[in-house]
């Protein structure tokens, strides 16, 4: 991780001041200030992050009764777990006792979770079994002490919580996604591979980073050259457009060429956010790889190579971009001011095996390297911006209207916290 200087005269009104002013100036990048108070920082968690649906994994992950895995986000850790019902549970890594984490293991499987300092003993959805000589505390029930829950939603393989108990309704939302997204059958797909890179910047420099494009000449020369989303709308409109006269046509699926956008600011609930549309590729290529020849078997219900890409966001966090013969998705967690876990997981047809029908390295070799390349010039972004002299200029109005939306939704959401 890497440390910069506190802020020691931080507090509530500095932070009202510094989002006043950064609200007055939209269409700018915001002020350092955001990037290093640790005020801040416990806000947004609170105030963003724990009320948003977040992807947590896919069912493949945890397919029997007791599998488990771990999310961490910030400090906290929560348990994904699936019970002896086949009900996917999200449980607070916490003891109700004295707080310890009752599980360590990133993954495993568990018929019970046993804190390990006094023994209490949790089912697998929850509740708690026992409690070690507690009957002498008069009054004392198991059933007040299970472990506390976040919200799951379920939606076509792809496993989402919410830490806000009230929090708005997902699926709704998402049902926005059903045609395109459900070509490539995601829940019945297998994940080829999946890697966490930990960055060393602000949570918000890596987000930022994936909601723009302006970079993407400069910064992935390998992207670059094959999608149509580096350039501006005017100078690739008649490659996208031949590319979606097709789609239907050519994969085999109704509506696969759909745009739907209500996100940040215009989502149907808090965090809720939904997106999907879809871009071309140049000529010649017709997938996301080293020379954009195919990987993998075709996903799903597609039928044939369109020279498109599927384009979607599910929450303000998680994204997915979806290639006919395999997925990346793409998820950004804070574990501090100034560390976010970048996870990236590579999904395939669930028939598809490994050295026989798909060669991992190949499937994951643009992506891993297009985010190695993220992670140099987001660290140098992070250097700069923590800068007294940073000067914040203004944004693009068409590469970082999605950059642009985030950020408004964020200064407001703050703002409205204060």
């Amino acid at each position: 991780m890497k440390f910069i200087a506190t802020d020691v005269d931080d507090s509530a009104g500095k932070m009202r001041e510094k989002l006043e002013v950064a609200q007055a100036a939209r269409g700018r990048a915001i002020d350092p200030y955001f990037y290093r108070s640790h005020l801040v920082y416990e806000r947004e968690l609170q105030e963003l992050v724990f009320r948003s649906w977040i992807y947590a994994g896919h069912v493949s992950e945890v397919p029997r009764a007791g599998d488990y895995l771990l999310l961490e986000i910030g400090e906290d850790s929560v348990i994904i777990v699936r019970d002896g019902d086949g009900q996917v549970h999200a449980l607070m890594n916490i003891c109700r006792h004295r707080g310890a984490r009752v599980c360590e293991d990133a993954t495993g499987n568990r018929k019970t979770f046993v804190c390990p300092y006094h023994g209490w003993v949790y089912q697998t959805d929850g509740s708690l079994k026992a409690a070690r000589d507690m009957e002498l505390l008069e009054g004392f029930s198991t059933g007040d002490h299970g472990l506390k829950k976040a919200r799951v939603a379920v939606y076509m393989g792809l496993i989402f919580i919410n830490c806000n108990t009230d929090a708005a309704d997902f699926l709704g939302p998402l049902s926005n996604l059903e045609e395109p997204l459900g070509a490539y059958d995601l829940e019945n797909a297998k994940v080829a591979h999946k890697h966490t890179y930990r960055v060393d910047a602000n949570w918000k420099l890596v987000l930022e980073n994936y909601l723009e494009c302006y970079h993407c000449a400069t910064s992935h020369r390998a992207y670059a050259r094959m999608h149509t989303l580096k350039d501006l709308d005017y100078k690739v409109k008649d490659v996208v457009q031949a590319m979606l006269d097709r789609t239907e046509e050519v994969t085999g699926v109704k509506g696969m060429g759909k745009e739907y956008h209500a996100t940040y600011r215009d989502a149907e609930g808090f965090g809720a956010c939904c997106y999907t549309s879809r871009y071309g590729l140049f000529d010649g290529y017709l997938t996301g790889s080293e020379d954009g020849q195919p990987v993998a078997p075709l996903m799903g219900h597609i039928q044939g190579y369109d020279g498109g890409a599927g384009d979607f966001q599910m929450g303000p966090l998680s994204f997915m971009l979806n290639y006919p013969d395999h997925c990346v998705l793409y998820r950004f967690i804070p574990r501090g001011l100034t560390a976010t876990d970048m996870e990236v997981v590579w999904f395939v047809n669930g028939d598809a095996r490994e050295g026989i029908d798909y060669d991992r390295d190949k499937v994951t070799w643009l992506w891993h390297h297009t985010t190695l390349e993220d992670e140099y010039i987001i660290t140098r972004n992070s250097a700069g911006v923590n800068s007294r002299f940073f000067e914040p200029g203004p944004y693009h109005p068409e590469y970082e209207e999605t950059l642009q939306q985030f950020v408004d939704w964020y200064l407001d959401t703050l703002a409205g916290a204060l």
